[in-house]
């Protein structure tokens, strides 16, 4: 237990740091590279706010995610990550993980059909398989959770 206690800090410290990089880019850096993609190509200016709207609510998922993980890691070192408690976590983060795949799957429907090139669909496909691939992974990682818990429920009961 002690080594997941050293642990538990530098993957608090790095959440923190990548929370606010996502707050960061929210206000700060989206905005302003949303404002001169329009200004660039006056064409696509009307683009500007649904993209910038997708991708914020797409960090916003990421971010679901760093406080879900935040809250298990208070579980873990409070030893009651075999609990109740950490499947409503862990079904946050499956729900936000579903939510960002909606987004990008309305997004690479959206480019196939407006989009005349063929890199942004393919790019936006790779990325909605890997994001499939870490939904689904966390889904069978909820199932072995779910069944340490059982297991450790009845354990204690024997005891």
């Amino acid at each position: 237990m002690t080594t997941t206690r050293r642990v538990v800090g530098p993957l608090r410290f790095l959440l923190a740091v990548a929370f606010a990089a996502l707050v960061l880019a929210q206000v700060l850096f989206l905005p302003a590279l949303s404002r001169a993609m329009a200004e660039d190509s006056p064409e696509l200016a009307h683009l500007r706010w649904p993209t910038l709207v997708v991708a914020v609510l797409g960090l916003g998922c990421v971010q679901v995610v760093i406080v879900c993980t935040w809250k298990l890691l208070t579980l873990v070192e409070d030893d009651r990550i075999f609990s109740a408690a950490s499947m409503v976590w862990v079904d946050a983060i499956v729900a936000a993980i579903a939510a960002a795949e909606l987004l990008l799957l309305g997004t690479f429907v959206w480019s196939l059909v407006a989009v005349g090139l063929p890199g942004p669909p393919v790019v936006l496909l790779l990325v909605l398989v890997a994001g499939a691939v870490v939904g689904l992974l966390v889904v069978v990682m909820r199932a072995l959770l779910r069944q340490a818990t059982t297991l450790r429920t009845d354990m204690e009961a024997v005891i």
